[in-house]
């Protein structure tokens, strides 16, 4: 497994590079317009190599977030090497993150040669596989705005859905504010479970001293 790659550019196209290691000239497959160097440069790349019976071919990333979002995309359905390379062209870390955890497809649907389909599985099959606020770095300003939108807007379903099972707006909005706080999933069925868990672990506990009590 060749993990890593670095050194002299020693030639460089559309989507490839060809890296020197060690007086040997490697072709790595890159993300178009994300990573980029000219001859006579240096490099250091996140790789992965994908083995098929008839070629080897390696892949490199600017960072070792697009590398993992990388390795997840090809556990999608349908998702080969080269549409999963074509994604992290088109869309950052942080953007496959938030549609994914939206499940809105139309992001992947501006990927060329992803169909509606393909997009629509990618969306489905990432969804609570990646939080977007893990892949939003320190000056992604855009993508911590979405994330945080992406939280408001699932915090604010979550706490509909709460009301509607009997609890009272307050309590809803705390148990939620609550869950989050604890580290509880972005996604709304997630984020709905640790807030109910927070809700009935009260009554639990009323029950037993309750019990305790006509013991007594």
């Amino acid at each position: 497994m060749i993990a890593s790659v670095r050194g002299q550019v020693l030639a460089a196209g559309s989507g490839w590079l060809v890296v020197e290691v060690g007086g040997v000239g490697l072709r790595v497959e890159v993300p178009g317009g994300r990573v980029s160097a000219h001859p006579g440069e240096e490099v250091s790349l996140h790789t992965s190599l994908v083995v098929r019976e008839d070629s080897l071919t390696l892949y490199g990333f600017a960072t070792a977030d697009e590398l993992e979002v990388f390795g997840i995309l090809l556990g999608v359905s349908g998702v080969g090497p080269r549409s999963a390379l074509g994604v992290l062209t088109e869309l950052t870390p942080a953007q496959i993150a938030q549609a994914a955890a939206q499940e809105d497809e139309k992001p992947f649907r501006r990927v060329s040669g992803i169909g509606p389909k393909t997009a629509k599985l990618i969306a489905v099959q990432l969804a609570g596989k990646l939080d977007p606020r893990v892949f939003v770095g320190p000056g992604d300003a855009a993508g911590e705005e979405q994330a945080a939108a992406g939280d408001a807007g699932s915090a604010a379903t979550v706490v509909a859905g709460l009301v509607g099972l009997g609890y009272t707006e307050a309590q809803a909005d705390e148990a939620v504010r609550n869950a989050v706080d604890a580290g509880a999933p972005g996604t709304e069925a997630g984020l709905l479970r640790a807030a109910l868990a927070l809700l009935q672990a009260p009554r639990a506990g009323a029950r037993s001293a309750a019990g305790r009590g006509a013991g007594r």
